[in-house]
């Protein structure tokens, strides 16, 4: 199954219980509940020491407001990208957060995420 064939709707009932979970896990810096659902590639780039290093440097990585506003959808190939505004609980301003969800071994997974 390729997920850009997929309703924006189906789409958001995988895309937003996994952001939740991203903001909630970042908040509370746990790496091994964080990378869960990251894709095999996405993992290999993300290893425990350097996710701990940018937890412990990064202010808004601890500080994520668990409300976020979803943008849109943008599909490509065989991934789409779900975009949301964020917000952090101490830092003012806002962030364009970037979830990238494609299927592996038959199973929706993390390519990609990111806050800009």
């Amino acid at each position: 199954m390729n997920i850009v064939e997929k309703t924006d709707e189906e789409i958001l009932e995988l895309a937003n219980p996994m952001w939740a979970d991203l903001v909630k896990y970042s908040n509370e810096q746990n790496y091994g509940a964080f990378t869960r659902n990251f894709s095999s590639s996405l993992i290999k780039g993300a290893n425990e020491v350097e996710m701990g290093k940018q937890f412990a440097r990064s202010e808004l990585t601890k500080d994520l407001s668990t409300e976020y506003e979803y943008l849109g959808i943008i599909r490509r190939g065989e991934h789409v990208t779900v975009l949301y505004k964020q917000t952090s609980t101490k830092k003012p301003g806002e962030w364009l957060g970037r979830l990238v969800l494609g299927y592996e071994d038959d199973r929706v997974k993390i390519f990609g995420a990111t806050l800009f």
